[in-house]
């Protein structure tokens, strides 16, 4: 697999039936590796090692209902009370981060509020910050830290 913009990060391995699977800390199971799964794990990682986020508090690749239109998220982190901190769209490595990428988290986040928003393709991130009060997003160099 191609070498994304993230720290190096140990992960799972297993061959079988001729398909490569990468283990996934937070699903608890091996997942067939495509090019967007290899930058949903390398976010993970992130996540957990070198942000600090506490595995119980990420969710991966779950669906939520927009408009009566079943939909899946790659990577949202909750906050202790339950309400979403951060969602993460992550895209494969040959996906530029555009405009429909934006308006594709953005319309996630009509239904899930959330604080910060991360859009990857592993070699491109860009994070920001909800400013609901004036309606728009504040680019920011990262996501915070878990506190």
């Amino acid at each position: 697999m191609q070498q994304l913009n993230f720290p190096k990060f140990s992960f799972r391995f297993k061959n079988s039936e001729n398909k490569i699977s990468i283990f996934d800390v937070i699903r608890k199971k091996f997942v067939v590796l495509q090019p967007e799964e290899w930058v949903r794990q390398h976010c993970v990682h992130y996540l957990i090692n070198e942000k600090n986020y506490p595995i119980s508090l990420i969710n991966v690749e779950k669906e939520l209902k927009i408009n009566n239109l079943s939909k899946r998220y790659d990577i949202v982190v909750f906050n202790t009370d339950g309400s979403i901190l951060i969602i993460i769209e992550c895209k494969a490595p040959n996906i530029p981060i555009n405009q429909v990428t934006f308006d594709q988290i953005a319309k996630y986040n009509l239904t899930l509020n959330a604080t910060y928003l991360m859009v990857t393709n592993g070699l491109n991130h860009y994070y920001c910050q909800m400013d609901y009060q004036n309606e728009r997003y504040n680019f920011l160099r990262d996501i915070p830290d878990y506190r």
